[in-house]
């Protein structure tokens, strides 16, 4: 296991009463399974936690217990800032990447981390960067509080580790992902659960849109690098929402050969998601950080302002230069 919780983390949880708990806009598994697990961990304890994200929950994170109390969009939710003692931050290097930063400061904040680039805005600030997953830390946290994890509880941390090492395929699938993992099915997770939840739940709209995204399927730098894309045309064909992509990025980064790769969302018109993904040593981040986003080696994400082929273009251009170093 890598280090256990810091003292003043469990002392502010501890002395608090009421929680408000947020993560990254457009959340993923790691982001969501952390926030359900945390708030199940401080209800246990007697107090309140309410999550506030700014964007929907993708559909393939609903069947999660406690999802659907998810308070959703850029209003805050009722009683605050008044009625909490603190803002847990899950997940995010940067109060920005939130999309509710101009909220937090009226609160005390606590954040909880495993980015590289952290910069430490928290009173609080539990950054661990060997964490395989922020739902790992999570999981500490508890053991820290001495609390014993209920089934439902250790399916949402569970599902933290699955997502972020990609099944336990990515270089951060390390000793202490399969450490927490075999001590959450101990405490009552269900592998087969979140099984079926990721790999046998999709929507009818998400695979209209994977078919959609492949046909614009190329690779460039001598089969290196491949790209696909979506369109609003596109997404409206599938009946589809932006949730509905949630990992639709490993399709392209799984052609033989393939060593990076980029899933371009467009969000409004000139406005584009770039979610990049890579193998081994490639690290994609440095790419991100350019354009005021971040992640991880294997696996970043930033906005970018433009039309699609420049946007494709650019961020192209910067994974060749990554390659390249490599």
């Amino acid at each position: 296991m890598t280090a256990k919780t810091p003292e003043d983390v469990l002392s502010t949880i501890r002395r608090g009463n009421r929680f408000l708990l947020t993560s990254h806009a457009n959340p993923d598994g790691d982001a969501i399974g952390s926030e359900l697990g945390l708030a199940r961990i401080i209800r246990a304890q007697g107090k309140s936690a309410v999550i506030w994200n700014r964007d929907p929950t993708p559909g393939l994170y609903t069947p999660l217990p406690g999802s659907d109390r998810i308070h959703v969009g850029s209003e805050p939710p009722a009683g605050f800032p008044d009625l909490f003692d603190g803002v847990i931050v899950l997940e995010c290097p940067s109060p920005d990447r939130t999309g509710l930063e101009e909220f937090l400061d009226q609160l005390p904040i606590i954040n909880i981390d495993h980015h590289l680039g952290n910069q430490h805005y928290g009173q609080v600030n539990w950054i661990d960067s060997a964490a395989p997953a922020v739902g790992e830390m999570v999981y500490r946290l508890a053991q820290g509080l001495n609390f014993s994890l209920d089934d439902q509880t250790a399916t949402c941390l569970f599902l933290t580790l699955v997502t972020d090492t990609g099944g336990f395929r990515f270089s951060n699938a390390t000793d202490a992902a399969f450490e927490s993992a075999a001590q959450l099915v101990r405490e009552g997770a269900r592998p087969e659960q979140v099984s079926q939840w990721l790999y046998e739940s999709r929507s009818l709209a998400s695979i209209r849109l994977l078919a959609e995204m492949l046909s614009t399927l190329t690779l460039h730098h001598d089969g290196r690098i491949a790209s696909v894309y979506i369109t609003q045309e596109m997404f409206d064909r599938a009946g589809a929402t932006e949730s509905d992509s949630e990992g639709l990025t490993d399709y392209p980064r799984s052609i033989d050969g393939v060593q990076a790769a980029i899933l371009l969302r467009e969000r409004a018109p000139s406005l584009y998601k770039a979610s990049l993904r890579s193998r081994g040593e490639v690290d994609v981040q440095k790419v991100a950080r350019r354009h005021d986003g971040g992640g991880h080696r294997n696996a970043a994400g930033c906005e970018i302002e433009g039309d699609l082929d420049s946007t494709l273009a650019t961020i192209v251009e910067g994974l060749v230069e990554v390659l390249d170093e490599n």
